[in-house]
């Protein structure tokens, strides 16, 4: 199968109007703000990527609300998102979008695109092969409608979740946020712009969406696209990091000369510019094998993890330390993106995990 890695003028498109709504409201400013407040994330701007543009539901078809777009538009949208390091719980919801694709889940597809928040209740760090799943138990009400009893912890946009989505017991169940007997716990997060909770079950009443098989099989589809999509993010990521880092150095002077023009900073510039180029083409990659259904997605996916995540990492230090002294400060936005990136290099699997995958998958033993 021949894959085109460009992006289609439509998505250039979606990128430009994307990137000027967030420049309109998401400045670094008001990210900082929402990020210090007790707020779990910007209501408003959720509001505006929801209901009044429709963005978070871009790959739900059109008979239910949505766009009816592909993977790779959704990706788009998370480039642009992670230039801003928006506090949004746009990659949850994402991956809860695919899952229910995957299941034909008509009902909260409409949810979803009408503005309600459907996450996936599983651990932020968990990976899409050698998963670790939450420990959640299965009981029967007296009707035999299911219950649920078990915690998970560190779960990703769910503090203002309408609907949980939750693996148990071999298959997955749909809870409703305001059920009796689930209580969400914000806990200390490192990245204030995505704050994780702990979630807690006590004979929480819940619908049975899937099991067996077909449980396993859109998991597993939800998890790939969660480690694609997370990909691009890093990506948009480290973009933004590696094009503010250029522009200071041309404005700031030491020594009457811009800084930079001293040879050492030009050098780690232009290696962080190779490793970029590198990230946009796996990312690229793993959306287009994910969107068209080719069996290499999950490779793809932890090929695109394994490069992308230590790199946003890296291009966001890379950022702190050629900013100088403003670049420790609360004032400067680069410490939002350092922590960005160092939370999302534990998503969805980290490098590690994704190498051993990688291994595994082109049939190479452990040295």
């Amino acid at each position: 199968m021949t894959l085109d890695l460009r992006y289609t003028e439509e998505q250039e498109q979606l990128r430009d109007s994307v990137r000027a709504m967030l420049a309109d409201h998401a400045g670094w400013a008001r990210v900082l703000r929402v990020a210090e407040s007790p707020e779990p994330d910007d209501a408003d701007l959720w509001r505006l990527l929801s209901v009044e543009t429709g963005l978070a539901a871009l790959a739900v078809p059109e008979h239910l609300g949505g766009a009816g777009a592909t993977l790779a538009e959704t990706a788009v949208v998370l480039e642009e998102l992670g230039r801003a390091a928006a506090p949004v719980p746009y990659l949850g919801t994402a991956v809860a979008a695919q899952l229910l694709l995957h299941l034909g889940e008509s009902d909260l597809l409409r949810e979803l695109a009408g503005g309600g928040i459907v996450a996936p209740a599983l651990p932020f760090d968990v990976g899409p092969a050698g998963r670790r799943l939450p420990d959640v138990e299965v009981s029967t009400a007296g009707d035999g409608s299911p219950l649920l009893n078990g915690t998970i912890s560190g779960v990703a946009d769910a503090l203002r979740a309408t609907v949980l989505i939750v693996p148990a017991g071999g298959a997955l169940f749909a809870v409703d946020a305001e059920a009796p007997g689930l209580r969400r716990t914000a806990v200390v997060s490192l990245d204030e712009t995505r704050p994780l909770c702990d979630l807690a079950m006590w004979n929480a009443p819940a619908r049975l969406l899937a099991a067996g098989d077909r449980a396993t099989s859109a998991l597993d589809s939800a998890l790939v696209a969660g480690a694609v999509l997370l990909a691009s993010e890093q990506f948009g990521l480290a973009q933004w990091c590696l094009d503010t880092t250029v522009e200071h150095l041309r404005t700031r002077y030491q020594f009457g000369r811009p800084v930079g023009s001293f040879q050492a900073l030009k050098h780690r510039l232009a290696d962080l510019w190779v490793e970029l180029v590198q990230a946009r083409a796996v990312a690229r990659y793993a959306v287009a094998c994910a969107a068209s259904g080719d069996p290499d997605a999950r490779l793809a996916a932890s090929l695109a993890q394994a490069h992308n995540g230590p790199l946003a990492v890296r291009a966001a230090e890379e950022c702190v330390q050629m900013h100088g002294g403003i670049g420790f400060t609360w004032e400067h936005p680069a410490h939002l993106y350092l922590k960005r990136a160092k939370s999302a290099s534990v998503a969805y699997g980290t490098a590690a995990h994704h190498r051993a995958a990688l291994a595994a998958l082109a049939d190479l033993a452990p040295a």
